[in-house]
């Protein structure tokens, strides 16, 4: 059983997440208006989540509150907001909040994200995602845009590489010279967009090209 307290200003609010959590796995027990005054409230309830709906001209605000408290440091919180933009996510998550959510998120991804958050996991609504985990610059293409496709022998010389075979033993398996496996390396690494033999064999993994 999961003990949530809700905080929220608006009453209609509050009803309807409790409403909403109305689970046999979840017990809410208790609600409040605003958040600064409920710390000793808290204390003398130990909810295992703090649930806030944060309003969009509150956003600052309530960032604040959580900073000059201990209350994200000693429970796990829980932010629904209708909007979320990236500098406010960030800085929420670093003050201690475990996940920060849309608003219309759904009963069961919101029952999920209670049983994460109170096993310690922080939660990230995928709509959300790009925010905290922009896109690495000068990484690897996407796996859908290879440019162009290994050849067979590219493939077999590819799959010994992940099995940690060196170029003479890769020749003796395929009867070929220790120069014609340098020239198949050569070209995979130049296919795959990488510069290692060990980045090859990581990508490899990605795109399928090896059986592992």
């Amino acid at each position: 059983m999961i003990r949530v307290f809700i905080v929220a200003a608006s009453p209609l609010i509050r009803a309807g997440l409790q409403s909403m959590l109305a689970d046999s796995r979840v017990d809410v027990v208790g609600s409040a208006a605003d958040l600064e005054p409920i710390s000793a409230q808290l204390v003398d309830i130990e909810p295992d989540i703090v649930l806030v709906e944060a309003a969009a001209d509150a956003h600052q605000e309530l960032l604040d509150m959580l900073a000059d408290t201990e209350i994200a440091r000693e429970y796990p919180v829980i932010v629904l907001s209708e909007q979320i933009k990236a500098a406010w996510l960030s800085d929420t998550l670093r003050v201690g909040v475990r996940a920060v959510l849309p608003r219309e998120v759904t009963p069961e991804q919101l029952r999920a994200t209670l049983e994460a958050a109170a096993a310690g996991l922080l939660v990230v609504h995928p709509s959300e995602l790009d925010t905290v985990l922009p896109a690495t610059v000068g990484s690897s293409a996407p796996v859908d845009e290879l440019l162009e496709p290994l050849t067979k022998r590219e493939r077999e010389v590819l799959q010994m590489l992940a099995g940690g075979l060196a170029n003479k033993e890769i020749a003796a398996r395929l009867a070929i010279s220790d120069h014609t496996v340098k020239f198949h390396v050569a070209s995979i690494l130049g296919k795959l967009g990488v510069s290692t033999r060990t980045e090859a064999v990581s990508v490899g993994i990605r795109r399928g090209l090896v059986l592992l």
